[in-house]
């Protein structure tokens, strides 16, 4: 099991995957970071999947190295 933090802060969150960890993050974020949320809820479609790509790829490489 691995335990890291928030992208964007210090609230934590555990999984054994990458894929359990990114899904038990997701109710902290959409609570402590909306304005992310909404920030990205203006962007185009093709700007929204080139963030979340990006958030993926940065994420998943951090929880790989833990």
């Amino acid at each position: 099991m691995k335990k890291l933090k928030c992208d964007l802060c210090d609230a934590t969150a555990e999984g054994e995957t990458f894929e359990e960890w990114q899904k038990a993050l997701i109710p902290h974020y959409m609570q402590a970071h909306a304005e992310v949320m909404k920030e990205n809820a203006n962007l185009s479609d093709e700007k929204k999947k080139a963030e979340m790509d990006k958030w993926m790829a940065e994420n998943r490489a951090r929880f790989e190295a833990a």
